[in-house]
């Protein structure tokens, strides 16, 4: 599993994010669901425009997140530790844009401007990427490093804006069909960019900085596109009513049982999932010596298999428990670092990216399912805000976590551990099953809720 498939679940745009996105649209919307009523003509309108900026903004993503770390290791000659900052300094940076971006989207009685600004600024920074192999300096990796991480801030103001936006423009009937819709279209999208992408740059030096730059020039074109179709929307002004929600850092968050255990057995999961995640890339790039091309190669085999087996894990999800998919899920995620390791070859890697992707796609169903019905209905936007601040936490810490086992020991090393945990996580998993079935404060099988 490569950097560019993880990418997903830590920026909130790729394929496997960009789903739980749509479902975070309301997080910390502090008004009653949509009161405005557009007209059938307004929301197609609203849809078609929609899908449009979603793939302008699939593009600009896919030609740039994908090549940020084969960038860094193959152009600015970046660190292993470099690497994982990559992966997690861009969290923290988040988490501290989460609660003033929150703020400021609750207030606003129009979002599409913000929204539109909040694009352009986040894909600004993919200009000033182009000019990095002109500067000679020996600090041009850090450069960089910083530069990925405070892309983020806007970033953040930019996800929640466009969840709380889309969340008032699209009716809540329209919503599950819509979304999986366009989440279906941009995932394949984004796959054949990716794949174009990669044969471009097959016959082209490995050490040249000039298709990285060209790249992200693209990338921010279409960013820009994004920007003009987002502008495109029709909206209309909104009435902000005082929220009754808890605070996302309430204590009575802390004293709902069924969500405490989630919480746990959540974190745990995704410190063993993200450990890795800087792992595969350096292992792809350093032991397998893989080129853009075969990088990209990896990146589709693991969106493709995303979109072949999304509806499966949704009729599991009708079928079993959330909880009991997910120790499954967790044993399969186990597999990845182990099965990576055992081999440089690149159509083994191939497949193991396409086998793993089976089981992300079930990861972003499953346990985001799992989280609502863990929580109180009439609070449940605060619960998710409270779980996903506490996630950027761990989102820090896990990668630097991975990059410090394999410096102290070896990649083998840091793999297995990473499978260990990730089976740890199983077991985990198992217990929670057990304790929501027995819970007083909730009835495990009427609350269930699956996508």
């Amino acid at each position: 599993m490569c950097y560019c498939s993880n990418e997903l679940f830590k920026n909130l745009k790729s394929s496997v994010l960009f789903t739980f996105c749509t479902k975070l649209r309301n997080i910390k919307k502090r008004k009653k669901e949509s009161k405005l009523i557009y007209s059938k003509q307004d929301v197609l309108h609203n849809e078609y425009q929609s899908i449009k900026n979603g793939a302008a903004s699939t593009i600009a993503i896919s030609l740039s997140n994908n090549y940020f770390i084969l960038f860094a290791i193959a152009i600015l000659g970046a660190t292993n530790y470099q690497v994982g900052l990559i992966s997690s300094l861009p969290s923290i940076v988040g988490m501290a844009a989460m609660l003033p971006a929150a703020f400021m989207v609750n207030k606003l009685e129009e979002k599409r401007k913000f929204t539109a600004y909040s694009i352009f600024f986040t894909r600004f920074f993919l200009l000033i990427m182009v000019f990095l192999p002109f500067i000679k300096s020996e600090h041009i990796s850090w450069f960089f490093v910083i530069l990925i991480a405070l892309m983020n801030f806007p970033g953040t103001f930019l996800n929640l804006s466009w969840q709380a936006f889309i969340g008032d423009l699209i009716p809540a009937d329209r919503r599950n069909t819509f979304f999986g819709n366009r989440n279906r279209i941009l995932t394949f999208t984004g796959m054949v960019v990716t794949l174009v992408a990669g044969f471009c740059m097959k016959s082209i030096s490995s050490k040249s900085a000039l298709p990285y730059q060209l790249l992200f020039l693209f990338a921010f074109v279409f960013g820009m596109i994004e920007f003009y179709y987002i502008l495109k929307h029709k909206e209309e002004k909104q009435t902000i009513e005082t929220s009754t929600h808890y605070s996302p850092f309430s204590k009575h968050l802390f004293q709902y049982k069924p969500y405490i255990t989630f919480l746990v057995c959540a974190l745990f999961f995704n410190f063993a999932w993200q450990m890795a995640w800087s792992l595969f890339s350096i292992y792809q790039i350093r032991y397998a010596h893989a080129t853009a091309f075969w990088i990209s190669l990896f990146t589709v085999s693991n969106q493709l298999s995303q979109i072949v087996s999304f509806r499966w894990w949704a009729k599991m999800a009708n079928r079993y428990s959330n909880t009991q998919l997910l120790i499954w899920i967790s044993i399969g995620m186990a597999s990845a670092p182990i099965l990576n390791i055992l081999s440089t070859n690149y159509i083994y890697l191939f497949f193991v990216n396409f086998t793993s992707g089976f089981f992300v796609s079930g990861t972003v169903l499953i346990l985001f399912n799992s989280l609502l019905e863990s929580t109180e209905e009439e609070h449940r936007t605060s619960y998710i805000a409270n779980y996903n601040f506490l996630l950027s936490i761990v989102a820090f810490i896990a990668p630097q976590v991975g990059v410090f086992l394999l410096e102290s020991f070896s990649m083998n090393t840091a793999m297995i551990m990473s499978t260990i945990f990730r089976g740890l996580s199983g077991v985990l998993f198992g217990v929670m099953a057990y304790k929501m079935s027995h819970s007083n404060q909730l009835d495990y099988k009427r609350d269930k809720i699956s996508f």
